[in-house]
């Protein structure tokens, strides 16, 4: 069950992509466009993706405010992940996405990727951040539920 991450943003996507046991996520491609709704071409890009690694899920990043509100680019990131439903009828899942561009800048800073390169890489790390935080979730989620069966 392979699960694949998007980082939606204005004129990329960040594309991850977990392993086949769905517990680690990898960074896997940035996909770019020159306009932001010049759309067709990174659908079909996430279409092949979906079928080449036989996806069963995508997590979309939701670029939510700090205040937990959602502005017009989290608008904008659902109507992408609707999307990608409707064209594929795939199963998704919205991830909150708060500071992992943030978090993949600091990644990359002590790694010691010069700054003039890690735009290039930037959003398929954040991806895999994204990825990540949901596949960490779900194990937490099934180990709890292991533990409350045994107590039961």
């Amino acid at each position: 069950m392979r699960y694949l991450g998007l980082d939606y943003g204005s004129k990329t996507v960040g594309v991850a992509l977990s392993d086949p046991f769905g517990w680690t996520a990898q960074a896997l491609e940035t996909i770019t466009r020159k306009e932001e709704n010049k759309l067709r071409k990174t659908y079909a890009r996430i279409e092949e993706l979906i079928k080449e690694y036989e996806v069963s899920k995508v997590v979309v990043g939701l670029p939510k405010n700090m205040d937990d509100t959602e502005g017009e680019r989290a608008l904008l990131a659902r109507d992408f992940a609707a999307n990608i439903h409707r064209r594929t009828g795939i199963e998704i899942v919205m991830w909150d996405e708060r500071l992992t561009t943030v978090a993949a800048d600091e990644v990359l800073s002590e790694a010691g990727v010069k700054k003039e390169n890690r735009k290039a890489v930037i959003d398929k790390i954040a991806a895999a951040f994204i990825l990540q935080g949901y596949l960490d979730y779900e194990a937490d989620k099934a180990r709890k539920e292991i533990i409350n069966k045994s107590e039961s």
